[in-house]
């Protein structure tokens, strides 16, 4: 077998430059799998890690993962707020260890403004149980500071000090500006792959300070109370948009969750961030099994072209062949050189596919991070990963059977043939 197996590799090599498109598009074939499966795996992890260590997501009564959505992710609006009364109700749950209210509907140059409590930078968590950290400046100690995420900082290139004016609504641009409260940035967040990043942070009474003159979403007409005369009023907040909740132990979750949907207050809905996050792939499940099917058609078009190659080489190659016959070599040796052929060009695309795929992680890699937020990195595939680089292997070797056939049958041929 080994020196076949040096035989077929002599073979390919000198025919390199016919099948170096082969090749190609069989690493193209496998670069699409994996990056597919890679990509579809780092969102799902991207999700994931944005909602470490919640217990429960609390908010209006609406559907699961819109609230999810809109809370954590800041996607979308809420359909309704839930009262300050009824966040003080949760607080007072004997199974409640913390909540952190948040109120989202402003924005600073299409980033999202958040306003919250110091409990979000106490409790919040990111992939691991990974808590938020500063990496310049100092959190917030006036009214009117902002801590902001790494990728505001990055983008709008702001760093502690800097100046900034938020605006009412998640429009990009400015038509509704809060100028008269301007803000001081005075903490830049430490990257963490998640929505943190893409986020400008504020106090809950810095939130109610920007609208203490608006009313029903519009600033009141001939009424502006400046910054300085509104650190004298009571910014208590009246309403918030949700909140997220830790709980002592986790085996009280269904018991809280059920408290909270029976809540006599006001309708409100508590949901397991897990849950609706398997709700979330369910939905978009269709769109994930779509790009792995047209991920595997690209494959079956690789091993269909590879068959092509060779079998539009055999004409030619009959009187190698022949000279292999005449040296001793059996028809059954034919047939193993192709296959082994066919095994090689194949393995050949399969680790130039896996280059590519790092090639392009390392150089897209800042780029996924800045515009979507993931963090893909060079790492071994895993278990589905490999078992598709087999698959694709064992196809490839496959394919190569029917040209090895073919050979084996035209050499069996002309083995029986006189000698013109």
């Amino acid at each position: 077998m080994t020196p076949l197996f040096g035989l077929a590799w002599r073979s390919a090599w000198n025919r390199r430059f016919t099948l170096a498109l082969t090749v190609l598009s069989i690493a193209l074939s496998a670069f699409m799998l994996l990056g597919v499966e890679r990509l579809r795996n780092d969102v799902r992890d991207n999700f994931t890690s944005a909602v470490s260590g919640t217990d429960l997501v609390v908010g209006a009564r609406t559907g699961q993962v819109q609230l999810l959505l809109y809370s954590v992710f800041h996607v979308g609006s809420a359909t309704a707020n839930m009262r300050w009364s009824s966040i003080e109700a949760l607080q007072s749950m004997r199974q409640v260890a913390w909540v952190v209210p948040l109120s989202l509907g402003d924005s600073h140059r299409g980033f999202p403004v958040l306003g919250t409590t110091a409990g979000y930078f106490e409790h919040f968590r990111h992939g691991e149980g990974q808590p938020l950290r500063l990496a310049q400046g100092t959190q917030a100690s006036d009214l009117f500071d902002a801590v902001i995420g790494a990728e505001v900082a990055e983008r709008l290139g702001y760093a502690p000090g800097a100046r900034i004016t938020l605006s009412h609504g998640a429009g990009e641009f400015d038509m509704d500006s809060h100028a008269d409260k301007p803000f001081r940035v005075s903490g830049v967040l430490a990257r963490t792959g998640t929505p943190v990043d893409r986020t400008v942070h504020i106090s809950l009474e810095a939130m109610e300070a920007l609208h203490v003159d608006w009313t029903a979403g519009v600033p009141l007409p001939g009424r502006r109370i400046g910054a300085e005369a509104v650190r004298g009023m009571d910014l208590t907040p009246r309403a918030v948009t949700a909140a997220m909740v830790g709980l002592h132990s986790r085996a009280a979750v269904f018991s809280v969750q059920r408290q909270v949907n029976n809540f006599a207050g006001e309708p409100l809905m508590a949901i397991l961030p897990g849950v609706a996050l398997d709700e979330l792939w369910t939905l978009v499940g269709a769109g994930e099994q779509a790009l792995l099917l047209m991920s595997g058609l690209v494959a079956l078009v690789s091993m269909a072209g590879l068959v092509s190659v060779v079998l539009a080489g055999l004409g030619e190659r009959r009187r190698e062949l022949a000279v292999l016959r005449a040296v001793g070599a059996g028809p059954r040796h034919v047939l193993v050189l192709l296959a082994l052929e066919g095994f090689i060009v194949t393995l050949a695309g399969l680790v130039l596919g896996c280059a590519l795929l790092a090639a392009a992680t390392l150089a897209a890699g800042p780029w996924l991070q800045s515009s979507f937020g993931l963090t893909p990195g060079l790492a071994a595939p895993d278990g589905v990963q490999i078992m598709m680089l087999g698959g694709l292997l064992a196809a490839g070797w496959i394919a190569s059977l029917l040209p090895a056939w073919r050979a084996y049958r035209l050499s069996l041929a002309d083995g029986l043939s006189p000698p013109a």
